[in-house]
């Protein structure tokens, strides 16, 4: 059983490897970085994020990171187990697309959700 230090330097290289090699994580990762500066942006005009608001995004982030990671990881594996084209493999491998693109509509809409109110103010002042 590995030591907690190889523990995390196996998930770091992990991690390191999703966003060397894969797009849509390093999109992901963009995005994060978009809300993260809107919401730092907030009180520029006159607005601010709570720390409830805060957690609510970081929450949603880390969904997508985690929903990409585990797809990605599922994927490998069949990739590597099946090689070949099966139907059922191929379902097992939409379905776990699928389970990314919803949590990434879950962030959009809770973006949305608490980005809006506050760009409103700001528009109606």
């Amino acid at each position: 059983m590995p030591k907690f230090h190889q523990s995390m330097r196996f998930a770091l290289n992990g991690l390191i490897t999703l966003l060397r090699t894969e797009r849509n994580f390093r999109i992901m990762g963009i995005m994060s970085i978009l809300v993260v500066i809107t919401g730092y942006s907030l009180p520029f005009f006159g607005e601010h994020l709570n720390r409830f608001e805060w957690a609510i995004l970081w929450c949603a982030m880390g969904l997508i990171f985690v929903s990409e990671g585990l797809n990605t990881a599922l994927e490998t594996t069949i990739d590597v187990l099946h090689p070949d084209q099966h139907p059922m493999i191929g379902r097992a491998k939409d379905m776990a697309a699928g389970a990314t693109l919803a949590a990434s509509i879950i962030a959009i809409i809770v973006g949305l959700y608490i980005f809006g109110p506050h760009v409103m103010s700001i528009l109606e002042n």
